[in-house]
């Protein structure tokens, strides 16, 4: 394999690997082929430009670069054909740019890489080079009609270890007024399966304000408490206080919201051994259930893993929101102006 400096003359080599490129990747990053194949002849004439070819002298692969500022070089283009991939390509058709770049005076280099293209971005991590700045995109018409809707309601609630009706209506009493956001009232539901619920109108449609109140009523009572609910009619969430402290997180979708840290992904995953141990389920029922995916097309139904999560730990109720629980026989009915 050699690599050499690609000119003018070597336009229709690297325009027949780019079209190769437009098919390899879908789909491709740009609007027309006639557009990019134009800016390719001109860095082949203007820019810094490496072609790769094997023994026979057959290419293999390019790489198109320009200076975009002093002191700034952009890699614009980097392509293998896949029979000539992890044999050392690409690496030694950068060190060339790179070399290119030193003589030029060049300190710095930048890419863009589609978030799709998985093997490239791996590659350029190993090489050394990270994110600093991301391009999100979107169709203009699908923005605005985003934008035009509100989001997808929540429901959840709380559920106290505990057969005191009245000291867990004292705490509501208590608590929940200081609760921003002018709630119509709350329901505890009498004791099920030694477990008390607590809807309450606030809390039902913010799950922050759900979470207070199930770490405010862990602590209160020196009970455990779990706050189980569907956010957003799309992923489930469970969390698990004891004493007032998180012991336990789930969420469906762990990077439901935006990516997360590796470490805070693991955290987000239901741990069996304590969720078993703090509400007497089968660790393996919990495993088996409480799996999470990438998006929430990747698991069943939330209101479904709800309803089959709560039946795990022994909760009843968890699939009622605020609404619902009013007519729960038996509710205590908190009312408040």
């Amino acid at each position: 394999m050699t690599v050499r400096r690609a000119t003018s003359g070597d336009v229709d080599v690297v325009s027949a690997l780019y079209r190769r490129f437009a098919t390899d990747v879908p789909p491709a990053p740009f609007d027309t082929i006639e557009g990019e194949l134009a800016q390719v002849a001109e860095l082949l004439g203007t820019g810094i430009a490496f072609l790769a070819e094997d023994g026979d002298g057959v290419a293999t692969g390019f790489a198109l670069a320009r200076q975009r500022a002093p002191g700034f070089g952009t890699l614009t283009d980097l392509y293998v054909v896949p029979d000539a991939r992890h044999s050392g390509v690409a690496t030694a058709l950068v060190r060339e740019v790179l070399s290119a770049f030193r003589e030029l005076g060049i300190e710095h280099l930048d890419l863009d890489v589609q978030a799709s293209n998985g093997v490239a971005r791996s590659l350029y991590a190993r090489w050394g080079l990270h994110e600093e700045v991301i391009v999100m995109t979107a169709d203009v018409a699908d923005l605005d009609a985003h934008l035009g809707r509100e989001d997808p309601p929540s429901f959840g609630s709380a559920h106290v270890q505990s057969d005191d009706l009245t000291a867990v209506e004292t705490a509501v009493r208590q608590f929940v007024p200081r609760l921003p956001g002018g709630s119509h009232g709350s329901v505890v539901a009498a004791p099920r399966n030694g477990w008390i619920a607590v809807y309450d109108d606030v809390c039902d449609r913010d799950p922050e304000m759900l979470a207070r109140l199930g770490r405010e009523l862990a602590d209160r009572l020196g009970a455990v408490c779990v706050q189980l609910g569907v956010e957003r009619e799309d992923v489930v969430r469970m969390v698990v206080y004891e004493h007032g402290r998180i012991v336990d997180e789930y969420l469906s979708v762990p990077e439901y919201y935006g990516p997360l840290p590796p470490g805070d992904v693991v955290g987000l995953e239901a741990n069996p051994t304590v969720v078993a141990r703090l509400t007497g389920a089968d660790p393996s029922e919990v495993r088996r259930i409480a799996r999470t995916g990438v998006s929430p097309a990747d698991l069943q139904p939330p209101r479904e893993l709800l309803s089959a999560l709560a039946a795990a730990l022994g909760i009843e109720g968890a699939e009622h929101g605020w609404d619902d629980a009013r007519s729960i026989p038996g509710a205590v009915k908190i009312d408040r102006a």
